[in-house]
């Protein structure tokens, strides 16, 4: 299958092919996983973890797009500029844990952010070698524009969706996000 990134309304990007993840005997089983041919295999429509990464993928390349487009920066250094402005100051360490990133990725975002005026490090109280970062008056006068920005994403994302089913969701995505930290038990 071939996705395209499209303008959507109010110069919005969105996916302008879907997979149809619908059965074709309309069946909405609930179960992770269906009987195919004899054997095992995930039913993609019941499977959450498919769903948590078409829908982060999807959003995350067209915002990234969007953002570069607009503001000069990507979906990244957004997640480290808004996490900065809400958690300041915060060392690296933290804003990977924050924005769920690995250090190398975090490490590119403040570099650049740095470069561009957007952020500032100074060095941290009890340990002097560890830098604590936080946003400059340029880098917040970049949040404030991108912040309307973000807050029609999400609007776009949730459109149709009832406020009870919101509020539902985000509970059910902080409880996974708790069981994701928690130490891997396989068996």
């Amino acid at each position: 299958m071939h996705c395209t990134a499209d303008d959507g309304p109010a110069g919005r990007a969105g996916l302008s092919e879907r997979p149809n993840l619908r059965r074709p005997d309309g069946d909405d089983d609930p179960q992770s996983v269906r009987v195919m041919e004899g054997r095992r295999v995930l039913n993609l429509p019941a499977y959450i973890p498919y769903y948590l990464v078409a829908v982060n993928n999807a959003q995350s390349a067209v915002a990234s797009a969007d953002y570069l487009r607009r503001f000069g920066i990507g979906v990244t250094e957004w997640r480290v500029l808004s996490t900065l402005a809400a958690l300041p100051p915060s060392p690296a360490a933290r804003l990977c844990e924050i924005v769920a990133l690995d250090k190398a990725a975090v490490s590119r975002a403040l570099s650049r952010l740095d470069a561009d005026g957007q952020v500032q490090a100074r060095p941290g109280e009890r340990d002097p070698r560890r830098r604590l970062w936080s946003l400059t008056d340029s880098g917040w006068d970049l949040h404030e524009q991108m912040l309307d920005a973000a807050l029609a994403r999400e609007a776009w994302l949730t459109e149709g969706i009832a406020p009870a089913d919101l509020d539902a969701c985000r509970r059910a995505l902080r409880q996974m996000l708790q069981n994701v930290r928690k130490p891997n038990h396989t068996e």
